[in-house]
């Protein structure tokens, strides 16, 4: 707490004391005074007038604790979450699949006081739908050494790049390229879906820039129920011609000029 006012108000807090108005629940409302009493500081911060006596039983004979023992000074703390990216492709996210990930950590020996390096196979059942984001936690799974309670292990779900196809929460995106005769007139577009069917679209309407078919049913698997899945949303890439003969620019304009 000292450490604290001192960060904050300076040299001029701990010894006046921090401003009422800024006070609220904190106690340190009053300045500090030191005690003069070195053997109290002593106490207080070794709990007791003899720092090494809970190594001790009361006939005198040696304890064997931690380093620090139940006091606190050396306590058990455990290391900050080691957190890894893991990298999962679109089919396997559809299908569901298992990862297994070698990991090389720390282990004591059964003296306690040495180490060895090992490794160790962890596996992760990715489950169908599972989104980027999505933790998994392995527990304690970190460096093992003395008074260190081994860090977690968190792998962080992320979708790889796909050739054909992009997610949006639980919907698919897929542009399809079509010249603009197609576009205006119509056309059946080939879509080969994540489990390896060949979908036959059919496009009646006429397609603008802006124009989206939309495929029911043929997303991504929802995660609270796979049997359920989004949608497939297809976006056109509109080709137009880089040149039109005199003859077809009559044509075309008495079609669609009025």
């Amino acid at each position: 707490m000292k450490k604290g006012i001192y960060d904050k108000f300076g040299e001029e807090g701990l010894k006046g004391g921090i401003p009422l108005e800024l006070a609220s629940d904190n106690p340190w409302s009053v300045g500090y005074v030191f005690h003069n009493n070195p053997e109290r500081t002593f106490k207080e911060f070794f709990g007791g007038d003899n720092p090494f006596a809970e190594f001790f039983a009361e006939d005198g004979s040696e304890v064997l604790l931690p380093f620090g023992g139940p006091r606190g000074r050396g306590a058990l703390r455990q290391d900050p979450p080691i957190v890894r990216d893991l990298y999962v492709s679109l089919e396997d996210l559809f299908h569901g699949c298992t990862k297994k990930i070698k990991i090389s950590r720390r282990v004591m020996n059964e003296d306690g006081q040495t180490s060895t390096i090992r490794d160790k196979i962890l596996t992760i059942d990715v489950q169908p739908g599972w989104k980027r984001g999505t933790r998994i936690t392995f527990e304690k799974e970190g460096d093992q050494g003395p008074n260190v309670i081994p860090a977690d292990i968190i792998f962080v779900l992320q979708e790889k790049l796909h050739s054909r196809f992009k997610r949006v929460d639980n919907n698919l995106i897929y542009v399809a390229s079509i010249p603009l005769g197609k576009a205006l007139t119509g056309c059946t577009l080939d879509v080969w879906t994540l489990d390896g069917r060949l979908l036959n679209i059919p496009i009646n309407d006429i397609v603008d820039p802006r124009y989206c078919k939309v495929v029911p049913g043929e997303g991504m698997p929802l995660p609270q129920d796979p049997e359920q899945k989004g949608d497939l949303l297809i976006y056109f890439n509109i080709c137009f011609p880089k040149s039109l003969s005199p003859e077809l620019k009559t044509v075309l304009k008495n079609a669609l000029v009025p």
